[in-house]
């Protein structure tokens, strides 16, 4: 989470006051004098990422590494100082930040993603000449990839959803949501930023990591009645989020990716559910039970979860298979 003192400046308005928008009042030069002033170049580099997950890790990650590496908050001054360090110098205070993530037993995922929050801003300076230096030098930490990518069984998933009471609001909410992970394999991000208007009939219009554009995913038939009854019982406007908080702290904003993780491992607990759940395991748990029921088809998997490569569903289908227990196994009856 990005701390609450942290300032994202508003590069929508130029040294004079006026917006960047009003072109009777600014000149071209004025312009493009403000979008690499101190302030404009930390906004701007914000404004590109695709995704607001993105822009507040990118945020947070930022300011973890100017905090660590000097003792204050990230902020114009600070960013500054540290694109017009000379090449070797930035280098070596990046590889510093670098050990000391390392000596805080971090995963190797969490270091990789805030040295690209800092190689990223470094690029982004650099198309504007406001920097000298690259860091593609600082190299990232090998992660190994999907090591656990079994889940669970569809008869323990079942009996997941089954302990939901689907006559209560929440109840109901709960389970068009377990019905999504489930159903579709879809990703936690994918499930909270959807708006009311994107459940249509029987498609569903989401946003897959990476991408800008809505693309539509087709839904069976319990998961568009489980959702249907949902909406039922929410009400609201074509804009507001498909999924709400209930609580009655934030009763109405959009339901948190950590809410969402939260109702996963309450109901795999209530379950009696050994294997620790998450959001993403449900994903894992449905993308290897298709895999089991279409012996393997790869092909179809890779429709139903989206993935970028058709060799990340090979890793699952090696995995369901055990693959390489097998390969060990033959090896050890030869000797």
């Amino acid at each position: 989470m990005i701390d609450s003192n942290l300032v994202i400046f508003d590069s929508a308005i130029d040294p004079e006051g006026s917006s960047l928008q009003n072109t009777t009042k600014s000149s071209i030069g004025s312009i493009a004098r403000s979008l690499v002033a101190d302030d404009h170049i930390w906004a701007e580099f914000l404004k590109l990422q695709i995704s607001e997950h993105t822009k507040r890790t990118y945020a947070s990650a930022l300011n973890d590494f100017f905090v660590q590496m000097t003792g204050a908050k990230v902020n114009p001054h600070q960013i500054r100082e540290f694109l017009n360090l000379p090449s070797a110098q930035a280098i070596a205070v990046v590889l510093s930040y670098r050990s000391r993530l390392l000596a805080l037993n971090l995963s190797p995922n969490t270091i990789n993603t805030r040295l690209a929050a800092i190689k990223s801003l470094v690029n982004h300076a650099r198309k504007l000449s406001q920097c000298g230096f690259s860091l593609e030098d600082v190299a990232s930490l090998k992660v190994e990839v999907y090591r656990d990518t079994s889940g669970v069984a569809p008869d323990v998933y079942r009996m997941m959803i089954e302990a939901i009471d689907r006559e209560t609001i929440g109840g109901k909410r709960d389970y068009a949501i377990m019905r999504l992970l489930w159903d579709n394999a879809l990703r936690r991000s994918e499930v909270t930023t959807l708006n009311i208007e994107d459940f249509q009939s029987d498609r569903l219009w989401i946003i897959r990591k990476g991408k800008i554009q809505k693309q539509a995913v087709d839904l069976a038939v319990k998961t568009r009645s489980a959702l249907t009854q949902w909406l039922s019982v929410r009400g609201g406007e074509p804009s507001q989020p498909l999924f709400m908080a209930l609580d009655n702290r934030a009763y109405g904003k959009r339901l948190s990716g950590r809410s969402l993780g939260y109702l996963v491992e309450r109901l795999a607990k209530g379950a009696d559910v050994e294997k620790r759940m998450s959001p993403h395991r449900v994903r894992h748990s449905s993308i290897t039970a298709y895999l089991d029921l279409s012996d393997g088809n790869v092909r179809d998997a890779r429709l139903l979860s989206g993935h970028a490569k058709l060799e990340t569903l090979v890793i699952y289908d090696d995995r369901r298979k055990n693959v390489q227990g097998q390969v060990s196994s033959k090896l050890a009856d030869l000797v």
